[in-house]
C-alpha cells in the first residue's frame, strides 16, 4: 500500500494533503492568514500532480486509480475541511459560520463523489470545482483589512455558502489548461507570501504579559508605577 506513494504524482498529492493538515493546525491556533498561505501550496500540489501523472511513463492503471481517489480525499481536506475550520475560527463558532462550514464540506464531498463517477463529459467540469474554495478564501483574507471587523465573518460565511451552492449547481466549467496553470501558480505564490509576510496580516490584540491583570486600572495621576510594573514592562519580557 505504501509503495503507491513512490509514484511521483501520488507523492505530490500526499504532500498536498500534509500541507492541508499543517494549514488546519495553524488555523486552530489562531494563525489564520498563515494557515491560508500554507493551504495555497496544497492547491499548487493539486494542480501539479495531474501534470506529473500524465507525463509519467509506464504508470500502472491501479496506481492511477489510487491516485484518483487520493486526490479526491486531499481536495476534500484542502478545499472543504480547511476553509470550514477557518470559517468557524473567524466566526468564533457562530451559528452562521457552523452552518456555512457544514454546507461547504457536504457540497464538496458530493461534488467530488459525483466527479469520480461521472467524470468531466465534454472536457468540462459539472459544477464549480472544489479547489475554487481556496482562492476565494485567500481573496477574502487579502481584503480583510478593508472590511469592518464585525462584518468579515458574515461575509466570509456568505461567500463560502454561495460557493457551496455552485459546487452542486448544473453549470459547466472549463478545465484548467495552458496559461491558466501559470495564472494559478503566480496567484498562489504571490497570495501566500502576502498573507504570511505582507502588510495584509490583521493585527491581533497583544497577549497580556505575565502578572499583568486584564482589568488592571491605570495608575492615578502623579503616582509613579511600582517597581514590579517597571520590570514587567521591560521590552522582551
Amino acid at each position: 500500500m505504501l509503495r503507491q506513494l513512490a509514484d511521483p504524482a501520488n507523492a505530490i498529492t500526499g504532500a498536498g494533503l500534509v500541507l492541508s493538515v499543517v494549514g488546519i493546525s495553524l488555523a486552530l491556533v489562531g494563525q489564520l492568514e498563515a494557515g491560508v498561505a500554507v493551504a495555497l501550496w496544497a492547491l499548487l500540489a493539486d494542480h501539479l500532480d495531474g501534470v506529473v501523472a500524465k507525463r509519467t511513463r509506464g504508470r500502472a492503471s491501479e496506481t492511477g486509480e489510487v491516485g484518483k481517489n487520493l486526490d479526491s480525499l486531499a481536495d476534500l481536506v484542502s478545499a472543504g475541511v480547511f476553509p470550514a475550520v477557518t470559517l468557524i475560527g473567524v466566526g468564533q463558532g457562530s451559528l452562521l459560520s457552523v452552518v456555512a462550514a457544514a454546507t461547504l464540506v457536504l457540497a464538496s464531498a458530493l461534488r467530488l463523489s459525483y466527479f469520480n463517477v461521472f467524470g468531466s463529459p465534454g472536457g468540462r467540469f459539472i459544477g464549480v470545482p472544489t479547489t475554487y474554495a481556496l482562492p476565494v478564501t485567500a481573496v477574502m483574507f487579502l481584503a480583510r483589512p478593508l472590511i469592518p471587523a464585525g462584518a468579515f465573518p458574515d461575509l466570509l460565511a456568505l461567500a463560502l455558502f454561495a460557493l457551496a451552492a455552485l459546487h452542486v449547481a448544473p453549470v459547466r466549467i472549463p478545465k484548467t489548461a495552458g496559461a491558466m496553470y501559470v495564472v494559478v501558480t503566480v496567484f498562489c505564490v504571490a497570495a501566500s507570501l502576502a498573507l504570511a509576510f505582507g502588510p495584509w496580516r490583521v493585527g491581533k490584540t497583544p497577549d497580556l504579559r505575565p502578572g499583568q491583570a486584564e482589568n488592571s486600572e491605570p495608575a492615578a495621576p502623579g503616582l509613579s508605577p511600582s517597581p514590579t510594573s517597571l520590570v514587567l514592562n521591560v521590552p522582551g519580557r
